[in-house]
């Protein structure tokens, strides 16, 4: 199996999974990168994978299904194009032989899946299709979610295998690394990452995917129970030292979104 991202929009990823024959989709919030990619390769595509309702996840939907008949499978939840398979927690996306595991993380949409494949030996290490939940080194914006359920489907996602490779959905690493060292300057874990990522946008090339492990060393939304996170963002927002996690991360996420 093949992991390909395609690039769409500004600094969309649409995630690409095929056997060299036929092909998964994940999130084709456009058709025309989808098309061209099955053309260049000969492929067939055999399932798309929603995560969120958004229209950057799900704009392609209908033009890809109407023409390959593709199985479409969503957030139960959420208003996808029709006609799909509604999943929810503990649920199973079948596709190409392959079982994703479905993860309920409400947050960023209040519906929002993600799709989770265990490591096998034609797909290597674990692979996790998370939408705009998680970021490298950032989270989603909260437009329908409350900040404890953030939190917990972060939790949910931080317990996963540290192999797991993180697909999300945009090409926002670099920015969120900056806010990163904003909150955690002595973070000794940023600065060659900062590296790594900026090398490959140099060549061109995208930041993802990263790993669950570089994830809860790097990421200040995975790390906002940490003593040197929970101080920064205190000091930042004028918190007590005592203040309750789902506030805690409530200014985190804030400070993020005035962030410049």
């Amino acid at each position: 199996m093949t992991l390909v991202p395609l690039p769409a929009f500004a600094d969309n990823y649409i995630w690409m999974l095929h056997d060299g024959t036929h092909a998964i989709v994940v999130d084709p919030g456009d058709a025309q990168p989808v098309f061209d990619a099955l053309a260049r390769e000969a492929l067939q595509l055999a399932a798309i994978l929603v995560t969120h309702h958004h229209p950057d996840h799900t704009g392609g939907v209908a033009a890809l299904h109407a023409a390959t008949g593709a199985t479409v499978f969503g957030p139960a939840r959420e208003r996808i194009p029709e006609p799909f398979t509604p999943l929810a927690q503990g649920d199973v996306a079948d596709a190409l032989g392959l079982r994703f595991e479905v993860i309920d993380i409400p947050g960023h949409t209040a519906g929002h899946i993600a799709f989770f494949l265990p490591a096998g030996a034609s797909t290597g290490a674990p692979l996790l299709f998370c939408g705009d939940t998680l970021f490298s080194g950032g989270c989603g914006r909260l437009f329908e979610g409350t900040p404890a359920q953030m939190l917990a489907s972060l939790d949910a996602l931080a317990a996963l295998p540290d192999d797991a490779r993180v697909c999300c959905g945009h090409e926002y690493t670099l920015a969120n690394l900056r806010f990163a060292l904003a909150v955690e300057p002595d973070n000794v874990e940023l600065t060659p990452y900062i590296a790594q990522c900026e090398a490959l946008r140099a060549r061109g090339q995208p930041t993802l995917p990263s790993s669950l492990a570089t994830e809860r060393r790097i990421n200040p939304f995975l790390r906002s129970r940490e003593a040197t996170v929970l101080r920064a963002v205190c000091a930042h927002a004028g918190l007590p030292a005592d203040a309750q996690e789902p506030d805690v991360f409530a200014a985190l996420r804030q400070w993020k979104n005035d962030f410049r």
